[in-house]
């Protein structure tokens, strides 16, 4: 059975005008001795500034990418200074550091290659009813096509292994980029949990989530590369 040391997971942050908040979902983070990365996505304000001042790693897109980009960007980045473990997280302080080690021991109890967070097996707070159903329809689409059984395809929590982190190459630079992990996830045949986990919507993190029309998208770009391959 894998054993994870906290000090062995690498925090990959993606950030794009994080400024306001940045450093409340740092702070947690950094307290837990965890190697955290904040990919800043070309921000217009002091996200970079500020994540530099918490201490941490720090890389900066010249241009706004998109958040698939800034995770390839920092997955790579970690793997290439040792990262034993990966953890995808949000900047948006929807997320619960507290979660963090909780994907940890499934992990290694299960002996999978990556757990991810659903907030469906846990729980939510002011999860407004027009992103549950967008949500809830992505579940839908992403299990035809990744034959993957699960309750929540696009939550931004999840722990992967050096090894699973490495076989998922993320193409889709945009937010299309989650349901493209759970493809690789498919194709690679790595082994997955899921794990409940708790987030949090704030009026903060609403105003910069996806909107109905961002889902749209997501689902565009996805038949779009599919017909590409």
């Amino acid at each position: 059975m894998v054993q994870i040391e906290l000090s062995d997971i690498w925090i990959i942050i993606p950030a794009y005008n994080e400024a306001a908040v940045i450093a409340s979902v740092l702070e947690p983070l950094i307290s837990r001795k965890y190697h955290v990365v904040v990919v800043d996505d070309g921000s217009t304000d002091d996200t970079s500034k500020i994540s530099r001042r918490a201490g941490v790693y720090v890389l900066r897109h010249a241009v706004n990418v998109g958040q698939g980009a800034a995770l390839q960007t920092g997955i790579i980045f970690a793997l290439g200074e040792g990262a034993k473990f990966i953890c995808t997280y949000d900047a948006d302080g929807q997320h619960s550091p507290d979660d963090i080690p909780v994907l940890a021991q499934h992990l290694c109890d299960a002996n999978a290659d990556v757990a991810l967070g659903s907030r469906f097996l846990g729980s939510t707070e002011n999860l407004p009813l027009v992103k549950r159903l967008v949500l809830k329809t992505a579940v839908l689409f992403t299990g035809m096509h990744t034959r993957l059984k699960l309750t929540d395809t696009h939550n931004g929590l999840r722990l992967m292994t050096a090894n699973a982190a490495r076989a998922i190459r993320l193409q889709q630079p945009r937010m299309a980029h989650a349901s493209e992990i759970l493809a690789s996830i498919s194709q690679h045949q790595l082994a997955y949990i899921e794990v409940p986990v708790r987030v949090f919507y704030t009026k903060y993190s609403k105003q910069k989530g996806q909107s109905v029309f961002d889902s749209l998208k997501i689902l565009f770009d996805l038949l779009i590369a599919r017909r590409l391959k």
